[in-house]
């Protein structure tokens, strides 16, 4: 029986493995291939290779000319300013108006990065087929700089290249107010005097740098490439297993997308359904990788155009934006096995914001609903609890009276539990029953990009960020200390010591954790103390709680 006095710290121990398993998740070391590679490097080269197809054979770079020599045109819309390169006619860079950079919140946030930012993250597009223009070829932009107009909803960038065969190719970039999309359409027109055989594709290259620097204790999450197929379902690929060869998805499908997936952010390829496309992910030159989708363009007769258009996604996860644009697009904001408990708890959190306008709020709101619906197996652990509390002067005179002989101890235990009714489990089993839970809205504050930039009150003007005071972790800890006080305190002082310094591994912890998250935990235990005091004094002064 004396191993029964551990199931209160074997509790506490195992929410503190599962905070423990979610940092180091988190937290573990992206592969860093391009360490070593000069900065020169990732400003100039490293532009990857033209994809190797099936149904199109490569030909040679037509028009190629050095990014250094490349000009580049400014495209404002309410949403980003981004530059396009004559090389290859992309996005190289696109910052965002709407987020900040978590470092400096002077400036914006930079998805797409041609080095000047510190990672190199580009947008690539092109034709695969003889003489035709990819993504290194030049391309003849309209204008230095283009932006969306007040009244104006639809602006269009026009970029042309004439490939080698006589078929001029226009690549058609269309951005929308108030949208993170933008089409990219290749048109070409065969001039010439024989059939073309033509595919497009579209890719991302990028290093294996996580988007954003943290410091001890941060949080970091997957960085990488996924790919969506209605067969294969959702499909999350390391750059560990690129490196190695090992990386499954599928290749071929009638359906489906593919996207590059960091923290808060995603960029996909959104091809339409129903349309034969090849999916590709590998490593290239300069410790880069390449991410992207082939699609067959057919074959372009002479005198004949042919045109196809893929829908870029370069935004903020979103979670009712993502859903509406593809099917499994919302999928991007992961929340592992226990999305079938995090899906619904966003959903209460998201109509409880709409009802405050403040995330802070709502996420105190949340937890109080939660505390409403767990009622009543909080008030039998407690009730539990307050009468083990009640049992220690007695337990301790056991162990002085028996402490040698354990057989006749535990004896005596199970006397004094039956004489008083009193089950020694029934304080753990209602809180395991509640641990998933909790557990699944660590990670919808942990992974929503709603959180990020949202203001709480006073100092807390990020529920994505640390408490840049502390106050919330100190505050945390002591309510952890208080309610540790209204628990039965073990026999053993050896065991009192571990429970006595729980708070403070959870505080220190928790310094660095997101304050949305601190907020959180701080609300629940302040709720769990009222509920715990309320119950034990009811106990000890001979009441019955449950009345």
């Amino acid at each position: 029986m004396e191993q029964r006095r551990l199931i209160p710290l074997l509790v506490f121990l195992f929410s503190l493995v599962m905070l423990w398993e979610a940092w180091l998740r988190h937290n573990q070391p992206a592969p860093q291939p391009q360490a070593e590679r000069p900065v020169a490097t990732q400003q100039g080269a490293g532009l990857g290779e033209v994809p190797q197809s099936q149904r199109a054979a490569v030909a040679p770079v037509s028009g190629a000319i050095e990014e250094t020599q490349a000009h580049h045109m400014v495209v404002e819309t309410d949403r980003f300013t981004a530059e396009i390169s004559e090389r290859g006619g992309d996005i190289v860079f696109l910052a965002f108006k709407d987020y900040a950079a978590r470092e400096d919140r002077s400036k914006p946030f930079v998805l797409f990065d041609d080095g000047r930012a510190g990672h190199v993250y580009r947008v690539q597009s092109g034709l695969i087929g003889a003489g035709l223009p990819n993504h290194r070829s030049q391309w003849q932009l309209p204008a230095e700089a283009v932006q969306l107009a007040p009244g104006q909803d639809v602006l269009e960038v026009r970029l042309t290249a004439q490939a080698d065969n006589g078929a001029l190719v226009t690549k058609v970039l269309r951005f929308k107010r108030g949208e993170y999309l933008v089409e990219v359409r290749h048109e070409v027109a065969n001039a010439g005097t024989e059939p073309i055989e033509a595919s497009t594709y579209y890719q991302f290259l990028r290093d294996g740098l996580p988007a954003e620097e943290h410091s001890l204790f941060g949080v970091r999450t997957f960085t990488g490439p996924a790919v969506y197929t209605a067969e294969s379902k959702y499909k999350k690929i390391n750059f560990e297993d690129v490196l190695k060869g090992k990386a499954e998805f599928p290749r071929l499908a009638q359906d489906g997308w593919i996207a590059m997936v960091q923290h808060y952010f995603v960029a996909a390829w959104l091809p339409q359904e129903g349309v034969q496309r090849e999916f590709y992910v590998r490593p290239v030159e300069g410790g880069l990788f390449q991410t992207g989708v082939i699609l067959p363009l057919g074959t372009v007769a002479p005198g004949e155009a042919k045109e196809g258009s893929v829908r870029l996604y370069a935004g903020p996860q979103t979670q009712n934006v993502l859903g509406s644009l593809a099917p499994g697009f919302d999928l991007v904001v992961d929340y592992g096995w226990l999305t079938v408990i995090a899906a619904p708890l966003f959903w209460v959190l998201s109509w409880l914001h709409k009802l405050t306008g403040n995330w802070g709020w709502a996420i105190v709101l949340v937890t109080v609903l939660l505390k409403a619906i767990f009622y009543p197996l909080s008030a039998a652990s407690y009730r539990s609890m307050a009468k083990m509390r009640a049992l220690t002067p007695r337990l301790q005179r056991l162990k002085e009276l028996y402490g040698d002989d354990k057989a006749r101890m535990q004896q005596e235990m199970m006397r004094i539990y039956q004489e008083e009714k009193v089950n020694p489990l029934g304080g753990c089993l209602p809180i395991l029953v509640q641990i998933p839970v909790f557990i699944a809205l660590y990670w919808v504050l942990l992974n929503s990009v709603e959180m990020r930039q949202a203001p709480w009150i006073l100092w807390i003007q990020d529920l994505s960020m640390r408490d840049p005071y502390f106050v919330l972790p100190i505050l945390m800890g002591v309510s952890m200390l208080v309610q540790m006080k209204l628990n039965p305190q073990p026999v053993d002082p050896m065991q009192a010591k571990l429970m006595l310094a729980m708070p403070i591994v959870f505080t220190v912890m928790f310094l660095w954790f997101p304050s949305g998250l601190v907020l959180y935990w701080f609300t629940n235990n302040v709720l769990s103390i009222a509920q715990q005091w309320l119950i034990t004094r009811q106990i000890e002064a001979g009441g019955k709680a449950s009345k």
